[in-house]
């Protein structure tokens, strides 16, 4: 009899297959849920809501360095990004290198999103901006209220401040409270058609590709969780999750190159194919440990450095163990 789980992801092409049943995780039959990444982790990390869910790796990191993960991962890295968009400035305020953040009041949703560690620590190894030189604001971009999900150990030196729990980073940000902004998800007030706010780099996609040609980064953001729980009584069931993701993300791959009418509604789609395999190689979004084993040493590292775990966790701890490995035929 297959396990009746319930699977919170992202409306990915990659895990498209899954939601809509063109791929099944072996002895699982699921309550397939597609949500938002915010609404995934807060109820992941403070309901423990879902059997197999993604999870931000930031959060999840710093509940196995601390030793009460209620999940356990396998490597399926179903979002990734280049963070280099994810710096923006209001165009009147005089920065225009990363060096002129310095001193400035500089809004975040959660110091411990995973994007903003990665932002973080470009801007320390790369600029020589470390955290300690920018004025943090903390709350919410949309919504007030926002609140850290998880507790923080701020490393010395580091200052957050919190909004009034009427403001917005959003209305902050448009009068001038604060300089910029940094986060995995721009304002809605972010659009061509506003001169008053700016990407800080003028081309965020050189900028990303040259630290990728140096660093052979392209940056983790999301994991596959298992309920810890689940795993202990199924030992068979991270593997065959494992699987079923990869497989999906298969489909994925071979629909989208399919070029001769485009499956996204986006131009160009042929060319950036091309050109992704040209920078990063065939198979340029891995999943598996192996080929991303110094992706996650550098996550673990800075996430470490930036007070997030009171530990630099070994990226092996992260996963399930009979999920990093697998049969040769």
């Amino acid at each position: 009899m297959s396990l009746n789980l319930s699977i919170a992801i992202g409306d990915y092409d990659r895990n498209r297959p899954l939601l809509d049943g063109r791929v099944r995780i072996d002895g699982v039959d699921p309550i397939p849920m597609s949500l938002t990444p915010e609404e995934m982790f807060f109820r992941a990390m403070r309901h423990e809501a879902f059997d197999i869910c993604e999870l931000s790796l930031s959060s999840y990191t710093l509940r196995v360095a601390r030793g009460d993960a209620p999940y356990v991962a396998v490597p399926a890295f179903v979002s990734r990004a280049f963070r280099h968009t994810g710096i923006i400035v209001r165009s009147d305020s005089g920065i225009r290198t990363p060096a002129d953040l310095k001193g400035r009041r500089v809004g975040i949703p959660e110091w411990q999103l995973t994007a903003n560690v990665w932002i973080r620590a470009i801007l320390q190894n790369e600029y020589g901006v470390a955290p300690q030189d920018i004025r943090w604001v903390r709350g919410g971009l949309e919504e007030p209220g926002r609140v850290e999900k998880v507790k923080l150990s701020l490393p010395d030196g580091v200052v957050v401040e919190d909004i009034g729990p009427a403001d917005t980073l959003r209305d902050m940000l448009a009068d001038g409270r604060i300089d910029a902004f940094i986060g995995p998800r721009a304002p809605t007030s972010f659009t061509p058609d506003n001169p008053s706010l700016r990407w800080l780099f003028d081309d965020p996609t050189t900028e990303a590709k040259a630290w990728f040609q140096k660093t052979r980064i392209f940056p983790i953001m999301h994991v596959i969780g298992i309920r810890r729980s689940l795993t202990e009584a199924h030992p068979w069931l991270p593997m065959a999750v494992y699987k079923g993701f990869v497989q999906s993300k298969q489909v994925a791959l071979e629909h989208l190159s399919e070029t001769s009418a485009t499956k996204i509604t986006l131009p160009f789609v042929e060319e950036q194919l091309r050109q992704a395999k040209s920078l990063m190689g065939e198979d340029f979004w891995p999943y598996g440990l192996a080929p991303n084993r110094h992706v996650l040493d550098y996550f673990t590292q800075a996430h470490h450095a930036q007070g997030l775990s009171d530990r630099k966790v070994d990226p092996q701890e992260l996963f399930h163990p009979s999920s990093v490995e697998s049969y040769i035929i």
